[in-house]
């Protein structure tokens, strides 16, 4: 077998590591070598940009260290009895590949995931020394790492002090699909891993008697990230383990991969992928669960079979559902409604706060404000407009749902 390049191994293990969505570099502290020591930056923007589907903006280097792997997870293109070209970096080309696309603005930082090669900790070992080879050679730039839940505290430790944001996939919605699909994964064992970094980060974060801190762990936090469409997991389930996620180890974020379909697929796996369309309905429902004060209840319904309306975002669904609650005066409601208006987000509930004080609001001014004011129009009164009978319209809905077009076959 020939020996591979490291373009080669380049295209494959960048290919390899598309399915992980848990790579944006947001929360991270500043940190910079603009004052001309080390190199790279924190907050500086390549010129390598994707688009995930909610609209971040990626640009760093997301590549596995490798694609051989010991487990044999039924929803993954690389466990081990996949039938894929494997390939391997060494420590130092994944420094070296770093640290030339950063000098060639190609990229603001690193995502490193990798398949467990020979153990956990082994595996986890090569993981930090690429992070922390990076660092002595003065990389400043974006850090995150993929953990092994089974690692060592020490290792995982390590990883902390030398990343910025650490994440430790729950994989699926529920327990008994983890055990399913991922038989050698252990789902209480990832939810202890993941206690292990917020306590971690937590005791690097409190003061010492003389008012410092140890150092910076993780700064951006932890995050994970659950496969919809794999398993039977109903939308109420998936957001509620998001939100016992979030309020039980501190994360930053969970990440909604959609389930597609991968080579050698497992025959325990559907045969089709869910339409993208929930994948985004579930990040705007995350969204109103941790921003907008909405609870888990009046988002997604059993009545609705615990799913979310594809045709429309949940917070319109909420509001065609709640019509007793509109209209809202924009000039004289609090905080919480106008954030409950579809169309208004909290950047434009502030601005209307802070306008109103110097007078009433009408629609032109709601508009230069940047509401969506097309969609808020049935649910809410300003100076010159009110919505009238429009909220008892029986076909107010049909006015938000686009029409589809008709398919061939």
């Amino acid at each position: 077998m020939a020996r591979m390049t490291i373009r080669d191994k380049l295209a494959l293990l960048s290919d390899a590591a598309k399915y992980d969505a848990s790579c944006a570099s947001s929360g991270t502290s500043k940190r910079t070598s603009r004052d001309g020591s080390g190199l790279g930056s924190t907050t500086g923007s390549g010129i390598c940009h994707a688009y995930a589907p909610d609209g971040r903006c990626i640009s760093l280097l997301k590549i596995l260290m490798t694609n051989y792997c010991v487990f044999d997870c039924a929803y993954c293109v690389n466990r081990v009895s996949s039938n894929v070209p494997r390939a391997r970096f060494t420590v130092e080309e994944v420094v070296w590949l770093t640290t030339e696309f950063y000098r060639r603005n190609y990229i603001e930082g690193l995502f490193l995931s990798s398949g467990i090669i020979r153990s956990s900790d082994y595996t986890m070992e090569e993981m930090v020394r690429i992070a922390e080879t990076l660092r002595a050679q003065g990389f400043r730039g974006y850090i995150h790492l993929k953990t092994i839940p089974d690692a060592s505290p020490e290792l995982i430790e390590r990883a902390g002090l030398a990343a910025d944001r650490l994440s430790i996939n729950v994989e699926l919605p529920t327990d008994a699909s983890v055990r399913a699909f991922a038989p050698e994964k252990n789902p209480g064992q990832i939810r202890s891993a993941m206690a292990r970094v917020r306590t971690t980060g937590e005791d690097y974060a409190e003061p010492s008697w003389k008012g410092r801190r140890r150092g910076k762990f993780a700064p951006a936090g932890q995050s994970t990230q659950m496969i919809v469409g794999a398993d039977a997991a109903d939308d109420a389930t998936i957001l509620g383990n998001a939100h016992r996620l979030y309020g039980a180890y501190n994360l930053k974020r969970v990440y909604y991969s959609a389930f597609s379909p991968i080579p050698d697929a497992s025959a325990v796996l559907p045969l089709v992928d869910p339409p993208l369309m929930r994948e985004h309905r579930l990040y705007q429902a995350d969204w109103l669960l941790r921003f907008y004060d909405f609870s888990l209840d009046e988002i997604v319904t059993r009545d609705a079979g615990g799913m979310l309306d594809l045709d429309v975002d949940p917070k319109l669904a909420w509001a065609l559902t709640n019509r007793d609650r509109f209209p809202v005066d924009v000039n004289a409601a609090p905080r919480d409604m106008l954030l409950r208006v579809p169309g208004f987000g909290a950047k434009i509930a502030d601005r209307i706060l802070a306008a109103r004080r110097s007078g009433r609001l009408g629609l032109d001014d709601i508009r230069r404000m940047g509401g969506r004011v097309k969609q808020a129009l049935p649910f809410i009164v300003t100076r010159d407009h009110s919505p009238k009978g429009s909220l008892d319209s029986a076909d107010l809905r049909t006015r938000f749902v686009k029409p589809k077009q008709m398919e061939l076959f």
